[in-house]
């Protein structure tokens, strides 16, 4: 049975993307806004299918969160959003055939128990439940890399995802879907080195990708960098490699210095909204990582 993923298309994102389709048919995927704006993640996404020779469908999404803001993770990842060491994706335009909601219903309209990973802002996903809410029960598991059940990334109180659109998460909380978060603490487990650089095909446009990714922890002075993105795709393809703890999920949406907290509560014994993905085999995690990278033990 294929996946869909919805993703901001950064490097981690592609990195998750050829971890999943290693191990699972990729539907469709849908685009958001998210390390740069929507523009420039379609020809992300369209150079990354071109060197990587994708053949799913790519759908462009929303260019904003649902209150109309759009917030980038350019001031760190540069005008493409994706950090590299000298090369680049190829350059290549998106020929998008269908918006990006209507798509996702299409394929939601034949599934019973759909699988999907998300790897950006929900707002493609809140539009969805808003605009389809008869659809959402064939939704058996979503995915998503974002939120923090301690400190942020993106401010002091927050991650990016689940600050870019804090909206976008409350929707899908309020209205059931099936979430599995894989957040902060999860993804800071699994890490990356200059060792696991140098072990990629030099050959590879990924080793460039890799290192550049790398290069954002080398700049603020530590040796390893967290996944993120790729250790949420290892909580779909390998559930069993993390500890699934039922949880109650809100979201802090007043405009002040913590909009887009999420608190977490494991303790609850009703009401869990959501399922967090803690506790990651950290070396299977890195071994499927590796592998989609073309490095093998």
């Amino acid at each position: 049975m294929g996946v869909w993923i919805d993703t901001d298309m950064g490097g981690d994102d592609i990195f998750a993307l050829l971890m999943v389709a290693r191990e699972r048919a990729i539907d469709g995927v849908s685009l958001t806004f998210g390390v740069s704006g929507l523009d420039q993640v379609q020809r992300n996404a369209a150079g990354a299918a071109a060197e990587f020779g994708w053949s799913f469908p790519l759908f462009a999404g929303c260019a904003r969160s649902l209150l109309g803001e759009s917030i980038t993770a350019e001031h760190i990842l540069g005008p493409s959003g994706i950090r590299t060491r000298g090369r680049s994706l190829p350059d290549a335009e998106l020929r998008v055939p269908e918006g990006a909601v209507a798509a996702l219903s299409r394929w939601l309209e034949t599934q019973q128990f759909a699988e999907l990973l998300a790897l950006g802002p929900l707002t493609n996903l809140a539009v969805l439940a808003l605009s389809r809410p008869d659809i959402l029960s064939r939704i058996r598991c979503l995915v998503w890399m974002g939120g923090s059940s301690s400190t942020g990334n993106h401010t002091a109180h927050a991650e990016f995802n689940a600050v870019a659109d804090p909206e976008a998460l409350q929707v899908l909380l309020s209205r059931g879907v099936p979430i599995r978060v894989v957040d902060l603490h999860a993804c800071r487990s699994v890490v990356v080195t200059e060792k696991d650089v140098t072990a990629v095909s030099a050959a590879s446009l990924l080793r460039d990708l890799l290192g550049g990714y790398l290069d954002i922890a080398l700049e603020r002075g530590s040796q390893s960098m967290a996944l993120y993105d790729p250790v949420a795709a290892a909580a779909l393809i390998r559930p069993d490699s993390f500890t699934l703890v039922p949880a109650r999920v809100d979201v802090e949406l007043a405009d002040s210095e913590s909009r887009g907290r999420t608190c977490v509560d494991t303790a609850i014994q009703v009401g869990a909204n959501a399922e967090i993905a803690a506790n990651p085999d950290v070396g299977a995690v890195r071994q499927m990582f590796l592998s989609a990278l073309g490095v093998e033990a």
